[in-house]
């Protein structure tokens, strides 16, 4: 399996249900009161983020998702964090509800707003370079998806395309990708370590999940 420079493959994985990922999860952030817990799930395009956030809302179904390319949109690949911060986490933090229509949506007419109402109960935020030093005190657990990158890849393409503008955003996108995710090495950080893509077959209120490769406090919350 290839994996990123840096990355250490996880082992002892096994086939827990989502709801059973999802208590860990909450196990891993005690004490949260008066706001919603913010999850944070990372990974590579193809590694199947969207789809994962989805399926933990099925056991979770007062929880909303965040997804980090809307507040990238035309803005940036990685340098948002501040944004998210100051305009989606801070207000979580303060259980009040979001309404955030960026810059960039105005520039370019795009319609709608990125919005939490009042009172969910988990706040979902999906996107590569989501797990990260700098935004480590907002987020009450996180999950990599680890995976085949050839297969991520193959999943990205086929989602996106192959035409030649695609391909040099994806070049440009992994100029940007592979030295900060080595960089940060999210994969170190943290709480839990899911299958992504999830193999052929797999009962869809299922995850495959192995323990964090790196060390610290998450590793014990998950014994």
């Amino acid at each position: 399996m290839r994996l990123h420079p840096g990355e250490t493959a996880a082992t002892g994985w096994r086939v827990t249900t989502v709801s059973d990922a999802l208590r860990r999860l909450h196990a891993a952030s005690p004490g949260v009161t008066g706001r919603p817990r913010v999850f944070a799930i990372d990974g590579r395009g193809g590694a199947g983020k969207t789809t994962l956030a989805e399926r933990f809302r099925g056991p979770a179904p007062d929880s909303a998702v965040v997804h980090t390319d809307d507040v990238a949109w035309h803005h940036a690949c990685f340098d948002w964090a501040d944004l998210l911060i100051e305009k989606i986490l801070e207000p979580l933090h303060r259980g009040t509800a979001v309404n955030f229509l960026p810059d960039a949506w105005i520039r370019h007419d795009r319609p709608g707003s990125i919005t939490v109402p009042a009172g969910a109960g988990v706040v979902w935020v999906e996107g590569t370079g989501v797990i990260r030093d700098r935004l480590a005190p907002w987020l009450d657990a996180t999950i990599w998806m680890q995976g085949d990158l050839d297969e991520q890849e193959r999943l990205l393409t086929a989602r996106d395309g192959d035409s030649p503008a695609q391909r040099e955003h994806v070049a440009n996108w992994l100029a940007e990708e592979l030295p900060f995710l080595a960089r940060e090495r999210p994969w170190e950080r943290a709480t839990m370590i899911v299958a992504g893509p999830p193999p052929a077959g797999l009962d869809p209120d299922s995850v495959v999940v192995a323990p964090p490769t790196g060390g610290g406090t998450v590793r014990a919350a998950l014994r």
